[in-house]
């Protein structure tokens, strides 16, 4: 579980699959990944933070450290699930407001391999501003699972429905697959 090379950290945005997010770090945890869980603000509210830490040997994190405080390690890769519509605007925009979207803000430009698996429904998929967030971040290579055969936009007021089918298992295969090009290079 704790392979210097295999770093995860898995990027945890309010909306309701959060509340399931150790589905993909037990997952994560199967194929050797070490895992650093970080949270929006407002996700905090939808996790068992106790629990992550437990599970992960470290605490969820959702500020910036305290000077003094121990770094965490260097990511291989980051998973952000399930990402809101507001996270992916914000990032897209450049906004490193919260200590995930300082991350996020970051990882492009140090070459960190990105997957992004959305929760969204389809009024806000329509919209101009998120459909140019993911094609911006698409240009400069983060890697968003969505469309067929990846996530695909709920009709507004369903996505509750949608909470035990939500693909955490794409989000990490796509890592794998990217983390295994980026090696082979």
């Amino acid at each position: 579980m704790n392979q210097p090379g295999k770093v995860l950290y898995v990027i945890v945005c309010a909306a309701g699959p959060a509340a399931e997010v150790v589905r993909l770090v037990d997952l994560a945890h199967k194929h050797e990944w070490t895992v650093r869980v970080i949270a929006t603000p407002a996700a905090m509210d939808f996790i068992d933070a106790a629990m992550l830490a437990e599970r992960t040997g470290a605490p969820v994190r959702s500020q910036y450290r305290s000077p003094g405080e121990p770094r965490s390690p260097k990511a291989n890769a980051i998973i952000v699930a399930p990402a809101t519509y507001n996270t992916i605007n914000k990032w897209a925009q450049g906004t490193s407001d919260t200590y995930a979207l300082g991350i996020l803000a970051e990882a492009p430009g140090l070459q960190i391999p990105v997957v992004v698996l959305p929760f969204v429904n389809s009024a806000m998929a329509a919209r101009t501003p998120f459909q140019r967030s993911v094609t911006d971040l698409r240009a400069e290579g983060v890697r968003i699972l969505l469309g067929p055969g990846e996530f695909e936009p709920h009709p507004p007021g369903s996505g509750s429905g949608q909470f035990d089918t939500y693909p955490w298992h794409l989000a990490l295969t796509e890592v794998e697959k990217l983390v295994g090009a980026k090696r082979q290079i």
